[in-house]
C-alpha cells in the first residue's frame, strides 16, 4: 500500500469476508474486503495506527463466558441489546463444527453455545490467534461493537435494526451528524466493495468503526473503563468514541 500517513481501520466480519474501511487524518482513504483477518493485517500493518474489529477479543478459558463488557453494552443499547453475543470460551472458537464447539462450551462454561455465537466463532478465533502471535497487531487491534459506536455518536440507543430501511436511515443520519463527509465516504466504501459479497449494513458498520478508530471529536474510551484481561493478557473490552463516558468508572 502506497503512502506513509497513518491509517485508522474499521473491520467488520461480514460472514464470509472482512469488510475494511480506512481513514487517514484528512478523511476517507479506501476500502476493501479480505477473506482472512491475516490478509487484512498484512495489507495495513505498515500504516495501521489503530484497527477496530467487530468481534470479541479477550476470551474466557473456563467458567461463565459472559464478560463485563457484554452486559454493560446490552444495558446501553436498549432495543439493540440482542446484537451483543456472549462469545464462546477460547477452546470452542477452535472447533469448526457446531456440535463439537457446543460440547466444549458446555464442558468448560457450563452453558450451551448459541448458534449466533458459533456463527462468528471462526472470526473470533482468528483474531485471538492474530493478537496472541503478532505483537504488532496486539498493539494496534482493539475490539469494538458497531452498535455501541453508533450509540455513542447518536447519544441514545438506535430504534431500528440495521438491516431495515429505517435502520439504514438512522445510521446514515448518525454518521452525517458526526461528520458532514460521512455520506460520500459510505458511498465510496460501498463502491470499493462492489465486487465482493458484502451487504450495505456491513459497510456502515465498518465505517462507524473506522470513524471511532480515527482521532476526532471526543475520546477513545473503553467499556468497562478499567477492563480486566484474559489468560493471554488481552483486554476484555469494547472501545467507543465520545465526549463523555457512557459508563462511569468505579
Amino acid at each position: 500500500m502506497s503512502g506513509s500517513e497513518p491509517l485508522y481501520v474499521g473491520a467488520d466480519w461480514a460472514g464470509g469476508a472482512w469488510m475494511a474501511v480506512t481513514f487517514d487524518r484528512s478523511g476517507f482513504a479506501g476500502a476493501d474486503a479480505f477473506a482472512e483477518i491475516g490478509d487484512l493485517w498484512a495489507a495495513y500493518e505498515e500504516r495501521a495506527e489503530r484497527a477496530l474489529v467487530d468481534v470479541p477479543a479477550g476470551l474466557v478459558e473456563e467458567g461463565d463466558p459472559e464478560r463485563d463488557c457484554d452486559g454493560l453494552a446490552r444495558d446501553l443499547l436498549g432495543a439493540r441489546a440482542e446484537s451483543v453475543v456472549t462469545p464462546p470460551v477460547r477452546e470452542a472458537t477452535r472447533k469448526r463444527r457446531y456440535p463439537a464447539a457446543k460440547r466444549v462450551n458446555e464442558r468448560k462454561a457450563g452453558r450451551p453455545l448459541s448458534k449466533e455465537a458459533f456463527a462468528i466463532s471462526d472470526a473470533i478465533g482468528a483474531v485471538d490467534e492474530l493478537l496472541q502471535n503478532v505483537p504488532e497487531a496486539r498493539a494496534a487491534v482493539l475490539a469494538s461493537h458497531p452498535e455501541l459506536c453508533f450509540r455513542a455518536f447518536a447519544g441514545d440507543p438506535l430504534d431500528h435494526p440495521k438491516r431495515y430501511a429505517g435502520g439504514y436511515a438512522e445510521r446514515m443520519r448518525t454518521l452525517a451528524g458526526f461528520d458532514n463527509d460521512a455520506p460520500p465516504a459510505v458511498q465510496a466504501a460501498a463502491e470499493a466493495a462492489g465486487g465482493h459479497e458484502v451487504a450495505v449494513d456491513d459497510v456502515l458498520d465498518a465505517t462507524v468503526l473506522a470513524y471511532t478508530a480515527r482521532p476526532g471529536p471526543g475520546e477513545l474510551r473503553s467499556l468497562p473503563p478499567d477492563p480486566p484481561t484474559d489468560a493471554a493478557g488481552l483486554p476484555m473490552q469494547f472501545v467507543y468514541r465520545s465526549e463523555t463516558p457512557l459508563v462511569e468508572s468505579g
